[in-house]
């Protein structure tokens, strides 16, 4: 059940942190949110137009705050950081974005008392990783998007190519957020059956081609978004707002969140994005399924890579 008060923050208050609070006034998920920014105007601003529809929402708790508002939050949400600039490589934003998250971070541990630490800014794995590891929490206190976005973009081009509803197709995308994220096709399902056994219906027409071209558009989904509309934030407000609700009401939901890993899969000491049952308290365990040994050379390769980046960003 929903706690009787529940009390959420976003630090940031651009498209997608102001897209986050809207979306879960709509859905009135919990009882009060407060908007943090630099930019306290923008902060008042977001949270003056979202009041005015309330009364067509329902009662709730809408403000801009600041850093001491943090106290008693339930989950504490990071959106603040820059976007990449024409030219300017992963790395380049890395390093900007870690030294605005930590930042903020020295801002969070003078107030923070309880509850979860989302992180949503990019890029998320280097983020999620740097905010556990500066806050000290156990693992799994401090938990990233992930690929929970790209696993339901994942499932709606899978819906969309077999026709079938949308809520029927299960698979996940795992490891970064990014260039090296896989599909874990041996996991993927289409009302029980798995994808390999469903497509064998000539009706079907999936190939295995398909599937190459699924995971490409699953990978540049967001690029091409920000190359048509000039950033993606709907989605993952969607995204967020349904993992604020598995944390709220302690469902434990299997999301492929992004959190800190010590052991699963043999992996150690690096954020990437596993499926993981989330509640309350964060992670409450991250499952190991049966991969396939190209999904688990891809996945290593996946971890690797992060942690080269890594290794970049670790001393700013």
């Amino acid at each position: 059940m929903l706690k009787s008060k529940s009390k959420v923050a976003i630090i940031g208050s651009g498209f997608v942190g102001a897209s986050i609070a809207f979306a879960m006034t709509l859905q009135q998920t919990v009882n009060e949110i407060v908007l943090i920014d630099v930019d306290k105007k923008k902060a008042i601003g977001e949270a003056m137009d979202i009041n005015h529809g309330l009364s067509f929402m329902g009662q709730m708790s809408v403000y801009a705050g600041d850093y001491f508002d943090l106290k008693d939050c339930d989950v504490i949400i990071i959106t603040a950081g820059v976007n990449r600039k024409p030219g300017e490589t992963r790395l380049d934003l890395a390093k900007k974005n870690v030294s605005i998250a930590k930042s903020i971070t020295s801002e969070i541990v003078k107030y923070y008392n309880h509850g979860v630490i989302l992180v949503v800014s990019n890029p998320v794995d280097i983020l999620t990783y740097m905010v556990q590891k500066w806050t000290g929490l156990p693992n799994g206190k401090v938990i990233g998007t992930g690929t929970v976005l790209d696993s339901i973009r994942f499932r709606y081009l899978l819906s969309e190519k077999l026709n079938v509803d949308v809520k029927n197709v299960h698979g996940y995308i795992i490891g970064e957020h990014g260039e090296t994220q896989l599909p874990l096709w041996s996991a993927t399902h289409i009302a029980g059956k798995g994808i390999n056994e469903y497509c064998e219906s000539p009706e079907s027409k999936f190939v295995e081609a398909d599937k190459a071209i699924i995971a490409e558009e699953v990978k540049k989904a967001g690029a091409t978004i920000i190359k048509n509309k000039g950033a993606t934030y709907y989605a993952i407000a969607v995204t967020v707002e349904t993992i604020i609700e598995t944390l709220l009401k302690s469902q434990n939901t299997i999301r492929t969140i992004g959190s800190v890993i010590d052991g699963p899969y043999g992996i150690n000491d690096v954020a990437i994005s596993l499926p993981s049952i989330i509640n309350s308290e964060g992670v409450q365990e991250v499952l190991e399924l049966n991969l396939t040994s190209e999904e688990e050379s891809a996945l290593m390769d996946s971890v690797e890579h992060v942690k080269a980046v890594l290794n970049e960003v670790k001393d700013i």
